[in-house]
């Protein structure tokens, strides 16, 4: 980066002039578009799925099927993130989950046995692995220090945007293609073709100073420098956690049908609270001035996750006041989670030297993936576990509100056991 570019004016200026940065700008389209994509996708194989197979059993395999590859490649990802062309491994990455759109769309048409459907994800969730350390690392390249913590805020708020308009588009698709996936399968291949060529015209290179081999010491140098800076580790060890323990939305069709006696529609609102809370508050982040005391700032919007899913388990009673009541606590949850993702990520890359940004990227991107898989696995184990009747008349009701309020419990207790272990994110000031 450039003298001229690091003393341009100080993005407080204008909450918006990070967006005149027209690499950053191409970037932040191409991945909201590829993002919109990946969301159809993933309620399409859902549904496609459960449509062929009238069985949750296959449903569990997809959360399989795209993690085993983010386990076994984290290493070389983010080795490869600090030792390549970070613009170059995006493309790839970018056309390769474009090709695989495209074998889900014959598979789809063709009706071809599911097995191969998990082929696919597979290769998805690989490629993904390679994509996300290098995309982290890259957006650092490509905006000045003091405007990173807003272009972090605009990233993560076109994902939350696509994560609300995403399930939507994807139900009035398969609609207009006669309940079948293959469309939305082609156009999230089409979407990934968009974010390559916008990627493409990036003038930015990334030029490694000292490349490392590959070796054992070079691989592991991610997770090493991790558990060695306190902060980072802390920040990754909260979000790991509170994830793991505080995240209900596995368990969101149970209050809907059986707690709140609603169909679809109610599902619907309920899966996109969080987002809709989140995208606010990423407008709200990006007007202000960069936080203060972002440490402390991140410890109380992780406690009040925890107390707004407590608050979420409590309510039983089937009115609709109480539904839009559930509606807002998952949008409030929303909204401090984005404040914690925008923290996290920013410190991670402010704290991490360019030449392990790709390997520390790839640590957390692989705390990200595990934590949201098992928390599902978490939340659904408990609730099946207390699924026992009692005055609500629903076994399953039961469960999942065991399942959110002690999971919230937890959330907490982990706020406050990392705010004791690593007081160093307590005191933690300006996030610039």
């Amino acid at each position: 980066m450039s003298e001229t570019e690091m003393s341009a004016p100080s993005a407080k200026e204008n909450p918006y002039a990070v967006l005149r940065n027209r690499d950053f700008f191409r970037y932040l389209i191409g991945r909201f578009v590829a993002s919109l994509g990946q969301q159809m996708l993933v309620v399409a194989i859902d549904w496609e799925l459960y449509e062929r197979t009238h069985s949750a059993l296959p449903l569990a395999f997809v959360g399989l099927s795209l993690m085993i590859p983010m386990i076994l490649c984290t290493l070389p990802a983010g080795h490869c993130a600090d030792t390549f062309s970070r613009k170059k491994i995006i493309l790839i990455s970018t056309f390769i989950l474009a090709l695989s759109s495209v074998g889900l769309t014959l598979l789809s048409a063709w009706q071809a046995p599911v097995a191969w459907i998990y082929v696919c994800l597979f290769i998805i969730g690989a490629a993904r692995t390679f994509l996300w350390p290098a995309s982290a690392a890259f957006v650092t390249s490509l905006v000045p220090r003091e405007q990173l913590a807003r272009a972090v805020t605009f990233t993560s708020g076109t994902f939350q945007i696509s994560s609300v308009v995403g399930p939507a588009a994807c139900g009035f698709v398969i609609i207009l293609a006669h309940n079948t996936a293959w469309a939305v399968y082609a156009l999230n291949a089409a979407a990934a073709l968009i974010c390559f060529g916008l990627v493409w015209q990036i003038k930015h290179i990334h030029k490694v100073k000292t490349p490392e081999p590959m070796t054992v010491s070079s691989l592991v140098e991610g997770f090493r420098f991790v558990f060695q800076n306190k902060i980072i580790l802390g920040t990754l060890t909260l979000d790991l956690f509170a994830v793991l323990l505080g995240g209900a939305v596995t368990l969101l069709p149970i209050y809907a049908k059986d707690i709140f006696e609603r169909g679809p529609d109610g599902l619907s609102w309920l899966r996109d609270a969080m987002p809709i809370g989140a995208v606010i508050c990423a407008f709200v982040i990006a007007h202000r001035e960069p936080l203060e005391k972002a440490g402390r700032t991140m410890l109380w919007c992780v406690a009040i996750f925890g107390a707004a899913t407590i608050a979420m388990g409590c309510i039983i009673i089937p009115t609709a006041g109480w539904f839009w009541l559930a509606c807002l606590l998952l949008a409030i949850a929303g909204a401090v989670d984005q404040i914690s993702v925008v923290v996290r990520q920013t410190l991670v890359q402010i704290l991490t030297p360019d030449e392990k940004r790709g390997r520390v990227s790839a640590v957390n991107s692989l705390f990200i993936g595990t934590s949201n898989e098992l928390g599902g696995f978490r939340s659904g184990a408990v609730a099946w576990l207390f699924a026992t009747p009692s005055m609500l008349g629903n076994s399953a009701a039961t469960g999942a509100i065991i399942s959110t309020v002690t999971g919230g419990i937890g959330t907490i207790l982990v706020v406050l056991a990392v705010a004791w272990i690593w007081s160093d994110i307590r005191k933690y000031g300006k996030l610039a």
